[in-house]
């Protein structure tokens, strides 16, 4: 659906500078917009390419409201982009209704407006909260709750007792709740330890595809209101996750794990158990946390240590077969000058007892000085 500047402008609560009229009718990328485009500019790498795009308005910070072509003036283009994206392309919202093809115990209660697409399960006392969408294969098991507005994308499981909260967004093959990894040494085996926790999800949560958040061995593992959990993400048993936390594609959090509000912990970040990540701090990629991290930390490497000395650290890193070069010459010059050292005489060696003189001289003559001593010229 087209929309005016002004009428953009009006649904987001910004001002605007330029025509009014400029018709928007969708958005794109400030290199690749064209005719009728909105763009956006949030890095300042891009900043010149307003001189140049083809885009009819751009979204823009306060200090670019001079652009050559019409613009929206917002503190946070990043987020205006988000949210002009979801004016232009809504949401599509299934028709509600249960598909004859899924199976609904019948002591589960439904709320209003829920779909059930075909082969999707709800157990038995389990409660689905109205508006909520179940996709195809979505498992819902006994005894879980599932709130209102959710999106439980093909494939998903939330395992029995587990409680998910409102508009919560589980994408495909997500699964909340399979046991914690938990074994004792009984005889030289392993016992396994039953998981009788739960998993508890709070409200604005979304969880990426083929994720697993595992049930706490008692109580349970509990992921913060708000919080953002990428693909291929493992949550450990009784880990708690921090309201607005931010964990990237492939991290790894061992078992009894407080990660704290508005943490990010970058993609491949893994962590050991039993440690607190404060909150406000942000890990890189591909780091592994050995110990609790202070609020507001920055932090990477193997182990983690402040951002600023792990630059250093790759510096030196980059420059180490110089450095090896540079040590094998300086031993190959120390063996050198330890053998000159070893080989020269030392002080009077060779000299006889008085001070004879050396081998073919003669003993008797006296020194050149002493022979002319007292001679006429």
């Amino acid at each position: 659906m087209p929309f005016t500047l002004e009428q953009l402008a009006q649904r987001l609560g910004l001002r605007f500078q330029g025509d009014a009229g400029t018709v928007l009718c969708g958005m794109a990328g400030i290199e690749e917009a064209g005719a009728g485009e909105l763009t956006f500019v949030a890095n300042a790498r891009y900043r010149n390419k307003l001189r140049t795009t083809r885009a009819a308005a751009a979204i823009v910070p306060p200090d670019l409201a001079d652009a050559p072509i019409p613009v929206l003036i917002s503190s946070n283009p990043y987020g205006t982009f988000a949210r002009a994206l979801a004016i232009f392309h809504p949401e599509v919202r299934p028709e509600p209704g249960i598909s004859p093809a899924a199976w609904v115990e019948p002591s589960a209660a439904l709320g209003a407006g829920v779909t059930v697409f075909p082969f999707a399960y709800v157990g038995q006392h389990a409660a689905i909260g109205a508006g909520t969408v179940l996709y195809p294969f979505a498992c819902v098991g006994e005894g879980a709750r599932v709130g209102q507005d959710c999106r439980i994308h093909a494939h998903v499981s939330v395992r029995e007792r587990c409680i998910v909260g409102d508009r919560v967004i589980l994408h495909d093959g997500a699964v909340v709740g399979a046991d914690g990894f938990g074994f004792a040494q009984e005889d030289g085996r392993h016992l396994k330890i039953p998981q009788v926790g739960i998993v508890r999800i709070e409200d604005d949560v979304e969880i990426g595809a083929n994720s697993c958040v595992d049930r706490a061995t008692l109580g349970e593992t509990r992921i913060g209101r708000g919080a953002k959990i990428d693909n291929l993400v493992q949550v450990a048993h009784n880990v708690r996750i921090g309201e607005d936390a931010v964990l990237v594609s492939q991290v790894g959090i061992s078992g009894s794990t407080v990660v704290g509000d508005r943490a990010v912990l970058a993609g491949q970040v893994g962590a050991v158990g039993h440690i607190r990540i404060g909150n406000d701090v942000k890990v890189g990629a591909k780091s592994g946390i050995h110990a609790s991290i202070r609020d507001g930390e920055v932090v990477s490497g193997i182990p983690t240590m402040p951002y600023e000395h792990f630059l250093k650290t790759i510096a030196a890193f980059k420059r180490l077969p110089q450095l090896r070069e540079r040590v094998f010459k300086l031993e190959s010059e120390i063996r050198a000058l330890r053998s000159c050292l070893e080989a020269a005489p030392s002080p009077g060696e060779g000299a006889g007892a008085g001070g004879a003189a050396p081998a073919g001289g003669d003993a008797r003559a006296a020194p050149a000085d002493d022979r002319t001593k007292g001679r006429e010229p």
